[in-house]
């Protein structure tokens, strides 16, 4: 026997092992749901925004207002110092100083529990059901890969997948929100908006879908989720080994934004600072005309990764993966602050309409316990901690300071509002579900916004009606009634005591499905959530958990 045959089996197995190893992070990429090697990412170039004029054709206070929508993804409730502070180490407070200068909305909710439905709604004001937005976009390759991330962490519940339904999807870029839709962007530009997008957008990779042909001028894009390279000597990062999509995809995150559509470039610095910089040279490009900036920070979502001087700066929080959170969250809240000094600095405070809030509540999969405190529940799911977010507003010149407003509002408000303040005008030829909330600020009107909003992720269904609260789901095959008035952080199911307000409530949620489309592509996997633990924690047989579809 040759003397370099056990070499060559020590190599082939060694081989073999490191391909079994990298078996996901290969399926992941060959599924379309990471980008890795197929675009060069170029050194950081500058940005040349659009200028408007140089000098004012009117007085800033004549113009219409700025619309400015500050949007965070997976922001906790509690995350927010305002709203109570579940890190009291980390304030928060030049989001909590948007909230004394205009208005805290003490039940504001997401239009979904997960990010690209919410986002198609809080654009559109519409039900991303309306338009068969109502999944998350997902390949159908990923059927090939979800079972096997399942298995890398087997749990009681298992991940459910249906391959026969995936095998038609397209491609993740082709999955988004249709060109058909109306956007914010689109209804502001005949009143002379300037629209400009940052951030993710999460609504579709195609030309057709993108910002460019949604209504924006301008669109700095996220490309890929990296806040920094993992091994930049300015960031810390807290990997995830108990939740299998961190860490499989680590691997193949990128560090990477466009500009209007161009080439891959790396951007300048720490993403969620970076962004904010491009933000202020926007508010001092357009100082002389209306625009609307719409700033979508990937933050504070995975991956964990912070900047080394706000890590730093937290040396008292002792556990590492709340210690990258909480300096996570001390940039999101600087960003917020910048942007009030770049519009104060340019003399346009009094007359811009500022909105900061959330795409949908903090996930367990951060095993984080206190994201979401005093609600219970999680991205993914629609209880209290899925969907109540932090929602807080100012606009000096029309909206008193220190509102706290109690009724529920929700994203999909936003563009109704916005439209209003600019003197635009709605679409006439679809529902718009959102309401203007002007008049209830402003004192105009008694009446809520809302008697009833409807939320949907297949045949998980929910609806808010004065007061009372009905979740309806397959998997479990299960109701649940709360009465949000004297109960809001759902300690106490009563629906076998009102069982004539789940069947009103149910006659609700059925007409309302009756005006809804068809989904534009199928769910095909079915995911596990307790409701009341991180991922990190055990699990038992009397958790209760609900089952969100993709």
């Amino acid at each position: 026997m040759s003397r370099r045959l056990p070499i060559v089996l020590l190599v082939v197995v060694a081989l073999a092992a490191g391909l079994y190893a990298a078996r996901l992070p290969v399926l992941l990429h060959i599924s379309g749901w990471v980008s890795a090697i197929r675009n060069p990412v170029a050194p950081n170039r500058e940005v040349h925004w659009q200028r408007g004029p140089e000098a004012p054709s009117a007085p800033a206070g004549e113009r219409p207002p700025n619309i400015v929508v500050i949007l965070f993804d997976d922001l906790g409730y509690n995350d927010v110092s305002t709203y109570g502070g579940g890190m009291p180490e980390v304030p928060t407070p030049n989001i909590d100083a948007v909230a004394a200068a205009g208005v805290r909305f003490r039940n504001g909710y997401s239009a979904n529990a997960v990010c690209s439905p919410s986002r198609a709604s809080l654009l559109t004001g519409r039900y991303h059901s309306r338009f068969g937005f109502e999944y998350t976009p997902t390949p159908g390759n990923m059927a090939r890969v979800a079972p096997m991330i399942s298995a890398e962490n087997p749990r009681r519940l298992p991940v459910i997948v249906h391959p026969e339904r995936a095998k038609d999807i397209a491609g993740f870029d082709e999955l988004g929100m249709p060109p058909s839709e109306v956007t914010l962007a689109e209804m502001l530009k005949p009143a002379g908006y300037h629209n400009v997008h940052i951030g993710k957008w999460h609504l579709g990779g195609t030309p057709a879908l993108r910002p460019l042909n949604q209504g924006f001028d301008e669109s700095l894009y996220m490309e890929n989720g990296l806040y920094l390279p993992v091994d930049h000597p300015q960031v810390v990062n807290s990997r995830q080994d108990f939740d299998p999509i961190d860490r499989f995809l680590w691997a193949n995150m990128r560090y990477a934004t466009s500009y209007n559509a161009g080439d891959w470039f790396e951007p300048g610095g720490y993403l969620t600072d970076y962004y904010t910089d491009e933000a202020v040279k926007v508010i001092e490009a357009n100082r002389h005309r209306p625009f609307f900036l719409y700033l979508a920070h990937w933050a504070p979502h995975t991956p964990l990764q912070a900047a080394k001087a706000d890590y730093d700066a937290l040396a008292h929080i002792h556990d590492h993966r709340r210690r990258v959170y909480g300096a996570m969250l001390r940039g999101v809240d600087r960003s917020v602050g910048r942007v009030r000094e770049a519009l104060e600095a340019q003399g346009l405070t009094d007359n811009t309409l500022l909105i900061v809030t959330s795409d949908n509540g903090a996930p367990n999969y951060i095993g984080l316990p206190e994201v979401n405190r005093p609600f219970r529940g999680w991205k993914l799911t629609l209880f209290e901690g899925g969907v109540h977010v932090p929602y807080v507003a100012q606009w000096p010149a029309r909206i008193p300071a220190g509102v706290d407003f109690a009724h529920p509002v929700s994203s999909i408000d936003i563009v109704p509002t916005a439209v209003a303040a600019a003197g635009a005008a709605l679409p006439d030829d679809r529902p718009i579900d959102g309401a203007n909330l002007l008049p209830h600020l402003l004192g105009e009107t008694g009446t809520p916004p809302h008697d009833t909003l409807f939320w949907r992720d297949g045949s998980y269904r929910m609806v808010i009606s004065r007061g009372w609260k009905l979740q309806l789901a397959e998997r479990p095959d299960k109701v649940w009634l709360f009465h949000l008035d004297s109960d809001p952080t759902e300690q106490h199911e009563v629906s076998a005591r009102y069982p004539d307000k789940v069947a009103e409530l149910r006659t609700l949620l059925d007409a309302h499905e009756a005006q809804m489309a068809e989904p534009m592509w199928p769910s095909f996997v079915e995911m596990p959530v307790l409701v009341d633990k991180t991922l990190v924690d055990p699990e038992s047989e009397d958790d209760e958990y609900v089952y969100w579809q993709n």
